[in-house]
């Protein structure tokens, strides 16, 4: 993933589109989702406030800035009297992953 932009919307009198919003969008992982924010605020800084394609975009830089920081989360918290998975507990094994039992 670079920060390299497709050449058509490059062009000067390329008007932004909310297909190109969600373009960008597509399948975000956290990994990427700072550069794709970085590629949506490009797109849209100079649409005016109530563009569609920069609310969009505004809603989408939000969501991808979140996901950038935070992460992804999947499944739900432990139903009562079970525990929740070791990959997605906050705690953990207390002695790491490598250690031998």
């Amino acid at each position: 993933m670079s920060q390299a932009e497709h050449p058509d919307r490059l062009r000067a009198d390329h008007q932004v589109t909310l297909d190109d919003v969600r373009q960008l969008m597509g399948a975000s992982t956290p990994h990427f989702a700072l550069q794709l924010r970085n590629r949506i605020a490009k797109l849209i800084r100079g649409l005016p406030a109530g563009h569609p394609a920069r609310i969009e975009g505004e809603r989408e830089i939000a969501r991808l800035t979140r996901l950038g920081l935070d992460g992804e989360v999947r499944g739900h918290a432990a139903d009562p009297g079970m525990d929740t998975l070791a990959s997605v507990s906050h705690t953990g094994d207390p002695q790491g992953p490598s250690s031998a039992h």
